[in-house]
């Protein structure tokens, strides 16, 4: 299935910044703008007069209460960050990442592409969301890019893909489940893995980081998120019950 690329902004502060990738989003034919517990006002005089012919993707931008909800219906997650000291996962360059992200799937089709806070940019939760990370290269002198820059370089990227040929060899994979779906098999996990006395509150985060990530980069289908689900309840069941049903 064809895939329909999200731009997600995390927390944006800044409403010519907003209006900007607005209108790079009518540029480069993207419809779908999602922000995240925005600390401006998209409809601001300064976001409209940026947007230009942008103005319907602005007014039309959906608002989310957290990144985790914005991007539930998406089969795959690519986040930017110009952190170095996430140097345990691999940072790909634009190309690569657009090219994964935008592959043709079976199971959800949005995909998306989010883009962290102007002043600190992605918190390690959120970027433990995405399945690649992006890292645009520049100057080690001055790596920081402004916000509507950055999502300038990687839609133009993208721009590149959509007029490129469509391999359709994977879209008769199984197919991939949303990130909702994963989302609530990991919450369950993470309680049984609690109750079972594997995982401790204080080190609970850390760890689950660790095994969102494995999940992540072995893209189980929807059908194996549903299975591993089932038998993650069916556990917490039985740790709960015993074996003769009886509770403890």
């Amino acid at each position: 299935m064809t895939a329909h690329l999200a731009v997600v902004l995390v927390e944006p502060s800044g409403p010519l910044n907003v209006g900007s990738v607005a209108r790079l989003c009518a540029n480069f034919g993207v419809a779908s703008l999602r922000l995240v517990a925005p600390r401006c006002d998209p409809t601001d005089p300064q976001a409209k007069q940026m947007a230009v012919r942008g103005l319907e993707q602005l007014l039309s931008c959906q608002l989310y209460p957290s990144l985790q909800d914005a991007v539930a219906d998406c089969r795959r997650v690519v986040a930017c960050s110009g952190r170095v000291e996430a140097k345990e996962r691999e940072h790909l360059l634009p190309d690569q990442a657009l090219q994964w992200l935008m592959e043709p799937k079976a199971g959800p089709s949005h995909v998306a592409l989010v883009f962290g806070r102007e002043d600190h940019g992605l918190h390690s939760s959120e970027l433990n969301l995405a399945g690649k990370l992006l890292r645009i290269p520049t100057s080690e002198a001055y790596g920081s890019l402004n916000l509507s820059h950055a999502v300038a370089i990687c839609l133009a990227e993208h721009q590149k893909l959509v007029h490129a040929p469509v391999d359709s060899a994977s879209e008769g994979s199984p197919p991939l489940p949303a990130q909702a779906a994963l989302e609530a098999a990991m919450q369950d996990a993470e309680q049984l893995l609690l109750e079972v006395g594997f995982l401790y509150p204080h080190t609970a985060a850390a760890r689950m980081a660790k095994l969102r990530q494995l999940m992540l980069r072995a893209e189980p289908s929807e059908a194996e998120v549903a299975l591993l689900r089932g038998m993650v309840r069916q556990l917490r069941w039985a740790s709960r019950h015993g074996a003769n049903g009886e509770p403890r």
